[in-house]
This record gives structure tokens, sequence and C-alpha cells, in this order.
């Protein structure tokens, strides 16, 4: 008898492993949905299916996030960044010592000089920090004592796209997860009757229509699509085909997605499927919101004064200031992370003329918004980040002083602020050189944004991962990211 004579042969075995492999992962498959079909407990770090074991990995500086995304690439030097030699330079050609070799867009590379534009309005030193903040921000200079502005941020990205893209998933490429979908899946949900992710989109005044937001930018990438930004739409029904159709009970609409349940749970054994999971998940999380978004969405209960803070935009559905307001009504009901995108911020042209009125869209609302926070209780648990993908040239973009004159892309050096829960008011971090054109200390990429932002809600950016293309891929990349120490409250 040979050495295999007393063995099956293999092809006798491959059932058998098949049927014995399909079994074992059937049971994991059974745990999992039975925890999902057994519904979602609201309160902090509740878990949907797909989810990592929630949980902070220390304790939290905030609970929530509020980002208020400026597409397209807000001025830092006509905002928020004055310089002396800004105005000493008009005019004149900037120094070739301070331009270097870094790479320029299209637009201007081939301009024949590149003349130094001083902001288009003076500001002032504002609050008892003394922060800089320009006239065209009214609003937003009576709050600068909650804001800690960081005016040495840097990006390699010069493009809209690949800039915008790198600001929300941590990738100039398409296909990564966004900010939001990572603290999903890292923390869950807190009321179990919203999404953890609602994202929201306003169109300004500046270049009208402005670049495009898509909806991979609140996508969840390669986590599970349980974890994915919920966009809402304006007005009185924000979110599509959530109500019953005619003729539909509320109760059978129960008894449907209930036969919906046990049948897909059953098929979810044969193909080992985890979307399965996260589709029902999204059933039932709809069938939730069909009573809490209808009341999320009915600013009846708003008082006049509150309203007016927001100024008179509020009143228009899919403003910013109605998406700010929608906003704070979302973070006080236990909405993890919402994200706003207001675009039209691209003034390579006609810049004296759009940017004053893009500012007026958000300057009031943003303001409100922190006031409005803050009067609630929740500003000082929730971190309010108002970023852009990169900031605008010191020079001009076409001929000095032409009404069609702007500013180009500037990826070397930009300002952001954050404000609220776990960083430091009324301070100022890092800074650019007599131009504004270079990081002269303390330099922070969108990855050490990243990690901070992580911080604030207790995550370790190094520890929060999840397995794609052969790595534990991280919000903040394969490249070095550090948390910003120095911002912290």
């Amino acid at each position: 008898m040979n050495a295999r004579s007393d063995r099956l042969p293999d092809a006798a075995l491959r059932p058998a492993r098949r049927a014995f492999l399909a079994s074992a992962a059937g049971g994991l498959g059974q745990i999992a949905l039975g925890s999902l079909l057994g519904g979602c407990a609201a309160g902090p770090g509740a878990s949907v299916a797909g989810a990592a074991p929630s949980g902070p990995h220390f304790a939290p500086r905030a609970r929530r996030v509020l980002v208020l995304f400026q597409s397209e690439g807000v001025s830092h030097i006509d905002l928020f960044d004055d310089k002396p030699s800004l105005h000493a330079h008009a005019g004149k050609e900037l120094p070739p010592s301070v331009r270097g070799s870094q790479r320029v867009t299209g637009m201007t590379s081939g301009q024949g000089s590149f003349p130094v534009v001083p902001p288009l309005l003076p500001g002032k030193r504002c609050g008892q920090s003394g922060l800089w903040i320009s006239d065209l921000m009214p609003h937003l200079q009576a709050a600068a004592d909650e804001l800690c502005v960081v005016k040495s941020m840097h990006t390699e990205a010069i493009n809209h796209d690949p800039a915008i893209t790198l600001l929300n998933t941590g990738n100039q490429l398409p296909g990564y997860a966004s900010m939001g979908a990572w603290a999903s899946y890292g923390l869950g949900a807190e009321n179990a009757d919203l999404p953890a992710f609602v994202a929201m989109v306003s169109q300004g005044s500046g270049k009208n229509p402005g670049q495009p937001i898509f909806s991979r930018l609140w996508g969840s990438g390669f986590l599970p699509s349980s974890h994915q930004g919920v966009g809402l739409r304006p007005g009185a029904d924000p979110v599509l085909y959530l109500r019953d159709p005619d003729g539909v009970a509320r109760d059978q609409r129960r008894a449907q997605l209930d036969d919906l349940q046990a049948l897909d749970a059953r098929h979810a054994e044969d193909v080992q499927d985890p979307e399965i999971a996260a589709r029902l998940a999204a059933y039932e999380l709809a069938f939730r919101m069909q009573t809490s978004v209808p009341e999320l969405a009915d600013l009846r209960g708003e008082s006049e004064a509150t309203l007016a803070m927001y100024g008179s935009d509020v009143r228009r559905p899919g403003s910013y200031a109605a998406n700010c307001l929608m906003a704070r009504r979302l973070l006080e009901r236990g909405v993890r992370f919402v994200q706003l995108y207001h675009r039209g911020w691209d003034q390579h042209i006609a810049l004296a003329r759009q940017l004053p009125n893009q500012c007026r869209d958000v300057d009031q609302a943003t303001a409100a918004v922190l006031k409005d926070l803050r009067q609630r209780g929740l500003l000082d648990d929730t971190l309010v980040v108002f970023a852009t993908e990169f900031g605008r040239t010191a020079y001009s973009q076409g001929a000095l002083g032409d009404p069609s004159s702007g500013r180009d892309h500037h990826g070397r050096c930009f300002t952001m602020w954050l404000a609220g829960g776990g960083v430091r008011g009324g301070f100022e971090h890092g800074a650019t050189d007599d131009f504004c054109y270079n990081v002269a200390s303390e330099p922070v990429h969108v990855r050490d944004l990243h990690a901070t932002i992580l911080h604030c809600l207790g995550v370790d950016h190094e520890r929060l991962v999840f397995p794609f293309r052969g790595l534990d891929t991280k919000l903040t990349g394969v490249e070095p990211a550090r948390v910003v120490r120095a911002i912290l409250a």
C-alpha cells in the first residue's frame, strides 16, 4: 500500500472542506447579523453593521465634529494673514528668492510678471487675543477669541480635485474613506435614529457655479458602506424616498422589513457578503429616520432671535446659513460628524467683486453657529473646523489692477481655523514668510490636521486602521503624521 492509500482522494475531501469553511464563516455571519437585527442601541459608541469595536482609545476632548469646508481655496492673504511687506511691495515683482522653484498651475506659469497684491480690504486685531481678521468678516471678528488659527497649513496638491480629495479623505486618489466615515467606523453612532455622519452642500455668490462637489467626498471608500455620509437636500424633504408610498401604513412597512431581514439573513449565511448586513442597517436606519428627519427639518421651534442671529439667508433652504442652522440641530441630536461643503471661493478672476460676495455668504452664519453652540453648552465638546484645500497666491493672476484679475491656487501655505472641543481659543499657530508665500515656522500638513481631529475625538490615528490592498490603511496614510499638540487646550 502506498503512502496515500489510507486517505481519501483530494477530490473527495474538497466538498467537506468547503462545507466546513462555509459553516465556520456562517457562524460569524450569524453573530454579526444577529447583532444587527437585534437593533442598534442609542448611546455613546453604539455600533452598526461593519463597525470596528467602537469607542475612543483615550478620553476625548470632543464628542462631535463640525467641518465647514470652504471649497476652492480661501485666500489666506485677504482674510487672515496680512503682512507689512505685502503693502510695501504692492505692485512690485514678487522676489524670485521667495517664489523659488515651486510648482505653479498652468493658469499663471506663463505670466511675464508676478506683481504683489496686498489684502483687498484692511483688517484689524480682534478680541483680547489680537488675532488679525479682515474687515470682510466683521461677524467673525467678534468671535476671534473662540478661534485657533493655524497659519502654516500646507499641501502638495495644487489643483482642486486632488487637493479637495486629499483634505477630505487623506489621499489625492479617489476611492479612499472620508474623515466622517473614519469617525463613524471608529466610534459608532450616538443616536440610533439619525446617521453618524451627515453632509450638506451649498453654492456661494463668488464663482458660480463653483467646482463640483462629488458624493465620494463623504463616501466610505473601502470601509463598510454603513459608514458613508448621508447627504441632506434642502427643504422640508431632505432625504429622497424616505416617505412611504401612498397606501402603505407604517406597520405594513415594518412587516416588509421584517420579512426582508429574514430572507437576507439566510442569504448572508450562503454568500458571506458583509454588505448584506450594511444594506439591512441602512434599511433599518431609513425606517427610523422616517420619524426623526421630519422633526429635524421643522424649524418652527427655532426662536426669531436664533433665526436673526444666522441672518436673513437662513430662511432660504440650501443656503450656507440654513445649512449651518441644520448642522447645529444635527449636532445637538447626537450626530457625530457633520460636514458642510460651500462652493464659490475660486477667485481666479474678479477678486474685488467675487470675494466680498462670498464672504457675506459665510461670515454671519459661521459666527452664529459658534455662538449658538456656545449658548447651548455644546461648543466645549464640539470641534469646529473651518477648512479649505489650499490658499491663493500673493501675486496677481492677470494684469495688476484689472477688474478681471484674481489670485491663483497656492498650496505652499494657507490658513485654517478650529474652535471648540479641545483646542485653544484666541490662539495663533505657525507663521508664513513676509509675503505669505512659504511656511516660516511650525508647518502643519493636511495629514497632521487629520491626526489632530481624530485625537480630539479620543482616537489614536495610528491605531484606527482597516485592511486594504495589503496595508493597515489609515486616514493619515503611510507618510508621517503628528498630532499638533501646541493647539490643544
